[in-house]
């Protein structure tokens, strides 16, 4: 007896598929390494984009206001960003134009060694200087690194046992989650120029942060004010984030990054362990959002109509990206996972511009300061620069993993 004849169902199946009626299979995301490799040729060519368009115009590009690029000076506490956004482009390319663009642009900066009324000479030199004398190898780069550490030290508070933050506002001794990012320059220079107390002061500042500044379930406050007589803490409060008891979203990037960086500096296990605790509240969050770009604040009370913050998920995706070098196997997974999602969600139309728009700059829908209704929905400079580095640590790791890796 002849089996049954198929070829009129497999006609008929074949008919439906080309009318479109049988869904097809998701069309495969492109592999990682081509991911990095195509944000990093846009990124490239956006920042020729904003140079020349920058050209004979003082200041450093921040942000866009009212349809207009955003010019500040050396002393802004972004400033150092631009600069070392270009030593990552020079990193990234090897061309010698980038190397000289952004030696220029790092110049400008070098009078902020002797600024004594800031905690974010980190941001500002380190970003800026530090990249310049790591790629570079300058002499001068190096002296004006360690003229900014003692700058820095002098901030610090033994009765405390921070580094203050702010010389304005209501409170008498201010620090903020952002200042543990100030601490790396202080750990290289204490190397560097052979001075034991900047590793001290950190040190000192990481631990006070660690016992004040954060909540049981690993999210931190932004502000924790103090008593500089007493050293007591007074407040837990908030400059910008939804409450003084919410979860600002770029805070606890902020204090993610830190808590990494600490742990490479000084390979204390407590640091690793609060990188994770940090780590583990944001990739589980219930609100973290399915691309995995994290609302200005977790607690905002408009979500999912709050904003985005691109800035606060580079600067995970590259927190989580060092922290998986460092953990077992199954946390690593779990963060370089998170981390390669906002990668490529960073690096899609929905959040990466488009050639020749946004000003030049790499990263939309940035958010600078909600309360205040600053820099909303914007492009930020300190976006792209974590982004940059994002993706130069992923193209890092990808070179030390299998190229089958069917992600890789």
């Amino acid at each position: 007896m002849s089996p049954p004849k198929k070829i009129p169902r497999l006609a008929s199946f074949l008919a439906l598929l080309l009318a479109g009626s049988v869904p097809l299979a998701a069309a495969a995301e492109p592999p990682m390494r081509e991911v990095v490799r195509d944000s990093l040729e846009f990124s490239a060519a956006q920042y020729a984009f904003m140079l020349s368009s920058l050209e004979g115009r003082p200041g450093y590009p921040r942000s866009v206001a009212k349809g207009e690029i955003t010019l500040v000076p050396a002393s802004d506490w972004t400033s150092g960003f631009f600069p070392g956004s270009l030593w990552y482009l020079f990193e990234a390319t090897g061309d010698p134009k980038w190397r000289m663009a952004a030696a220029t642009a790092t110049a400008g900066l070098k009078a902020m060694k002797e600024n004594r009324h800031t905690h974010d000479l980190g941001f500002m030199l380190y970003c800026s200087y530090g990249n310049a004398l790591r790629l570079a190898g300058d002499a001068d780069d190096r002296e004006v690194l360690l003229a900014a550490a003692e700058s820095l030290s002098t901030r610090f508070n033994a009765t405390v046992g921070s580094i203050k933050s702010w010389d304005h506002g209501q409170w008498a001794f201010p620090v903020i989650i952002d200042n543990m990012m100030n601490l790396e320059l202080l750990c290289w220079a204490a190397r560097a120029g052979n001075q034991p107390r900047y590793r001290e002061i950190a040190v000192a500042h990481a631990d006070t942060t660690l016992r004040n500044h954060f909540r049981a379930d690993g999210s931190s406050y932004h502000v924790v004010a103090y008593d500089p007589v007493t050293g007591k803490p007074l407040l837990h409060v908030t400059h910008q984030g939804a409450a003084d008891e919410s979860a600002w979203a770029r805070g606890q990037a902020w204090g993610l990054y830190g808590f990494t960086m600490m742990y490479r500096e000084t390979r204390d296990r407590r640091y690793l362990e609060q990188a994770k605790k940090i780590a583990d509240f944001l990739v589980n969050h219930p609100r973290l959002p399915a691309d995995k770009i994290p609302y200005w604040d977790f607690d905002a009370p408009d979500i999912p109509a709050a904003p985005r913050d691109a800035s606060a998920a580079a600067i995970m995706c590259s927190a989580l990206l060092e922290l998986s070098d460092n953990v077992e196997p199954a946390a690593a997974g779990r963060y370089a996972a998170v981390a390669e999602q906002q990668l490529r969600s960073l690096a899609s139309p929905a959040y990466r511009a488009k050639p020749g728009e946004n000003h030049g700059f790499l990263l939309m829908h940035s958010t600078g300061n909600f309360p205040k209704r600053d820099e909303v929905d914007v492009p930020i400079n300190y976006a792209d620069y974590y982004f940059l580095e994002a993706l130069l640590r992923s193209k890092a790791r990808l070179a030390r993993l299998p190229a089958a890796n069917g992600h890789e």
